[in-house]
């Protein structure tokens, strides 16, 4: 249990930081953002790759196909988020 948790915190991590890297400008969002928006882009593009576009991996291996879509969803909810939240500037006096 508590490795899955781990796992998804860590995969989460990964594909919100490469859905950060993908969007342009600076996002600004801190990393317990970036980490939330990636596991719900991760659940989201698997289950997109798998219910709606029936992926399949027969081949087994690495599931590249519900990674990258995790990407794009990921990339989708941060420019979502920073579009809702505005781009905040702290203003030093």
């Amino acid at each position: 249990m508590i490795g899955t948790i781990i796992s998804a915190i860590v995969v989460g991590l990964i594909i919100g930081a490469l859905a950060r890297l993908v969007l342009p400008g600076k996002q600004n969002i801190g990393i317990i953002v970036t980490i939330v928006l990636g596991i719900l882009g991760s659940l989201i593009g698997s289950w997109i790759a798998y219910s709606v576009f029936g992926y399949s991996n027969e081949g087994g291996g690495w599931k590249v196909i519900p990674f990258i879509v995790g990407i794009v969803v990921a990339a989708i909810l941060i420019a979502g988020y920073v579009a809702i939240t505005g781009r905040r500037h702290k203003v030093s006096h």
